[in-house]
């Protein structure tokens, strides 16, 4: 993709403010920010100001459309350069409907047989894509010392529940298949995503799990949406103002599942599922300031409960889509590679 040249010039002026000193930072971002007991970190304060300032959101005005390509341009923006130390290469994942692509990342270095996370995007079912997280991808690789097989699975509107369900299962079994042409062990293959892509990777190993047979040894849940059916504290806390609001969520659920009834699916609501039992372990991280916060550590509940090796992590300073600004503030990176950790210890990374 070429990069506009206003682009670049936001992602200039992005780097420079936080290249700041840390007492311009907060003059620019304001007075700290305190809810439900937490203090949102300056990094993700002054991210906020930044996206206000600029009219960014999540959902453009122009609809589907624009708010596809304003995704794709946030990653020049705050994903930082790209990690050039992990090779990628297409890859065609045939189905029914149709080749699903997806793009397998591999550091350097890495030996054959090595762990691999099937990564499935963000960005609410309707926007995102293999591009928009290639640099989520890339840390995720390098961090954890995994391969990584990013899915494009398809979108909403055009593909309304189940169709990226579907697709986030169709992923795991060709990985699984296909383990030795990826470089990969069939034996540590993981799932994960963030935001929708956690609800998917959730509902992906629920469903690998009840058919029998092969399945995931672990899942790196972040943000993940897991409850379309009710709305938690949370939401209402973080409706607005911390860049995913209450509006968004409904614009995203209205476009993937405009059924009400299947709001309450398991293969949307993965936290309504009858039984928890037997799926793999999981980090799920959450962020104080989030809307989706407490259906995501429900989730973890309700996991344990059920006899599931859970690790929630809130990052009670952070705002959802914290992965995505791992080029811009410390805290985004820390948080990201907290996460990193876990599914290399999880997968059998080298140190």
């Amino acid at each position: 993709m070429t990069i506009p040249f206003p682009v670049r010039i936001q992602a200039a002026f992005v780097r420079g403010a936080y290249a700041l000193p840390e007492g311009l930072r907060r003059a620019i971002a304001g007075k700290p920010v305190v809810r439900d007991g937490q203090t949102l970190a300056l990094d993700a304060q002054l991210i906020l100001k930044l996206q206000r300032l600029s009219k960014a959101s999540l959902v453009m005005p122009g609809g589907v459309a624009s708010s596809r390509v304003a995704m794709e341009y946030a990653r020049h923006l705050v994903g930082g350069p790209v990690l050039r130390s992990v090779a990628a290469r297409a890859v065609g994942i045939p189905q029914e409907q149709g080749e699903l692509a997806a793009t397998l990342y591999t550091p350097d270095g890495l030996a054959e047989g090595s762990g691999l996370l099937v990564f499935l995007h963000g960005g609410g079912w309707v926007v995102g894509s293999r591009a928009s997280h290639d640099h989520v991808a890339r840390f995720l690789a390098q961090r954890a010392h995994v391969r990584v097989l990013s899915v494009e699975y398809r979108l909403a509107p055009e593909h309304v529940f189940p169709a990226a369900a579907e697709d986030a299962l169709a992923a795991f079994d060709y990985a699984h298949a296909k383990a030795a042409d990826l470089g990969a062990d069939p034996e540590r293959i993981a799932v994960g995503g963030d935001s929708a892509g956690g609800n998917l990777a959730a509902v992906a190993a629920q469903a690998a799990v009840r058919r029998g047979g092969p399945a995931p040894v672990f899942q790196l849940l972040l943000y993940p949406a897991t409850d379309a059916s009710v709305r938690r504290p949370s939401r209402e806390l973080f409706a607005d103002g911390f860049f995913l609001t209450s509006a968004d969520m409904d614009w995203f659920a209205d476009r993937y599942a405009p059924e009400l009834a299947d709001r309450a699916d398991p293969r949307l609501s993965p936290l309504l599922a009858e039984d928890l039992t037997g799926l793999p372990p999981a980090y799920i991280g959450t962020a104080g300031f989030d809307p989706l916060r407490d259906e995501g550590e429900a989730y973890a509940r309700a996991l344990r409960e059920a006899g599931v090796e859970v690790r929630l992590s809130r990052q009670p300073d952070l705002i959802h889509g914290y992965a995505n600004y791992i080029g811009v503030g410390h805290r985004f990176r820390e948080a990201t590679a907290e996460a990193a950790e876990a599914l290399r210890k999880a997968l059998g990374g080298a140190a």
